[in-house]
């Protein structure tokens, strides 16, 4: 499992942390920044990883801000992304089985790490539904990409 990782400075300790999580996962990661806490703007790392994801088939993207909102809005706007802004487990683990969402999306201030972590265990470890019904919606999302 590869995951490109991202935050802006609101989402910079939170990204630290997880990203150690991951590494004692086995998980591959490529940081794109931000590298420190200095003012920066979330756009700009939504955009990297969200590309980064695309181009990069079967690989995921984690995106942390202040709330998680500014980067999945702005990830959501990359053609084949599907990132969610999940607040709980349950959530999680939803936008992966019945989404297929491809980025998850964190705060960084409204929530601790240890519930971050917990959020992205679950998105790690969930899979996209085989449901007829689950692939069919994920299929209706795609199609308004094309459009």
């Amino acid at each position: 499992m590869k995951f490109y990782i991202g935050s802006d400075h609101a989402g910079f300790r939170t990204k630290e942390t997880l990203k150690k999580r991951l590494a004692g996962m086995k998980v591959r990661i490529v940081d794109m920044g931000a590298f420190d806490e200095e003012r920066s703007d979330y756009p700009d790392f939504a955009k990297k990883v969200s590309q980064a994801v695309v181009n990069d088939k079967g690989s995921f993207g984690l995106l942390v801000c202040g709330t998680g909102i500014g980067m999945c809005i702005a990830a959501n706007k990359v053609r084949g992304v599907r990132a969610a802004n999940p607040f709980d487990e349950y959530t999680a683990a939803v936008a992966r089985e019945h989404n297929s969402a491809n980025v998850i999306c964190l705060g960084g201030r409204t929530y601790k790490a240890s519930k971050a972590q917990r959020i992205l265990d679950a998105f790690i470890t969930s899979k996209p539904s085989r449901e007829k019904r689950h692939r069919r919606r994920v299929e209706k999302i795609c199609e308004m990409e094309r459009r």
